[in-house]
This record gives C-alpha cells, structure tokens and sequence, in this order.
C-alpha cells in the first residue's frame, strides 16, 4: 500500500486550479492503486506559520535538550515532516502568486526542511534524507509561462525537493488561466493524463 501526501496552499478553495488538477491527478495514482492512502494537508497561517528566532533555535536544539517550550513549538513542524517522511508521492499545488510560490507553501517548506531530520551537512555540502519519493508540481499561472525567466516558483520547488533527496520530479503545467482559462485547464488536464504514475508500493 501507498502513500500519497497532497500539500494544497491555494488561497482559493474550490475555485482553485491547481487543486482541481492535483485531485485529477491523484484519482489516477487512485485508480491505479487502490490501496493507496491519502493525506491531505491545506496549508493557511494556522498550519504553516511563518517561523521566526525560537523556532529556528529550537530546530538546532539537540532533541534531548530541548524545553518544553521548544517542543510545543515544533509540534507542528513534526508532524508536517512526519507526513513527508511516510508519504510514497507527494503531489504539491503551486499556484504562482507575483512570479513565486505562495507565503504558505514556503513556510511549509521552512517548517520540512530539518536539519539531522530531512537533510544533513556533510564535508561534500547538504545531501537530503528524503530520497525514493515521486513528487508532482502542479503549477498554475494567470499569465506568467511556466519555466519562463519570470517564473520563480518551479525551478524553486524542484530545487527545494532535490535538497531534501527528492529529485524524481513530474511538472504539470497549466499556465495562462487569466489569459484564456479553458485553454489552460485542457492543457492541465493533459499534462495529469501524461504524467507518469509512481509504481505502486
């Protein structure tokens, strides 16, 4: 059985793009595994605060030294790596906000990348723990093409993945939704039915 992590930091509910693409794309890894779990994971300010002081001295606090205070204060962050870490796929939604990702999307990714937990320095520069993992970028734009010198978000995602050991890759691309929407979609939905499918676990 497989494990698919959706991390959905849309601010746009229903309505948003890059959502309704990632759950196209999982009802396939769905259909071609149907033993496979879900864990869906809404980012706002409440799941994925900015950090701050405390708690980036509280991530290179040794475990066993750390306060109570300091503990309370990565609750969150440990469950957000624990979630990674027992995720097979993860399928991220990047709607692309002034050229980049989402202020959500990059506190989730500062609360996941966890030094001695999902990457380690070593003489030879970081090497990232998370190898093994399939992940999916499901980029949106309104105009802004994706790859593009003005896109800011994608290559940031892939860069950020691949520092945690995640570097099989899939980006489904949807770019334009501003421009001429159901262009767009049809090309999104293209790209999810192309999109190579991890094998089942």
């Amino acid at each position: 059985m497989s494990t698919i992590l959706h991390i959905d930091p849309s601010v746009n509910g229903e309505n948003s793009k890059s959502r309704q693409l990632a759950l196209k794309l999982i009802e396939r890894m769905k259909a071609a595994d149907p033993s496979a779990t879900v864990t869906s994971r809404v980012l706002d300010a409440n799941v994925a605060p900015a950090i701050n002081g405390d708690v980036v001295g509280a991530y290179y606090t040794p475990a066993d030294s750390r306060s109570d205070a300091q503990k309370a204060l990565l609750a969150t962050s440990d469950a957000l790596v624990a979630e990674l870490q027992a995720a097979d796929a993860v399928v991220i939604g990047v709607p692309m906000y002034n050229f980049a990702v989402p202020s959500t999307l990059k506190a989730w990714n500062d609360m996941v990348a966890r030094v001695g937990v999902t990457f380690n320095y070593t003489e030879n520069g970081p090497v990232g723990a998370l190898g093994g993992k399939k992940a999916y970028l499901v980029v949106s734009t309104g105009g802004v093409p994706v790859n593009s010198p003005a896109d800011f978000a994608t290559p940031y995602m892939k860069q950020f993945l691949a520092f945690l050991g995640i570097t099989d890759v899939t980006v489904i691309e949807a770019a334009g939704f501003a421009v001429d929407a159901d262009k767009a979609m049809a090309t999104g939905l293209a790209a999810v039915e192309a999109a190579e499918l991890p094998k089942a676990a």
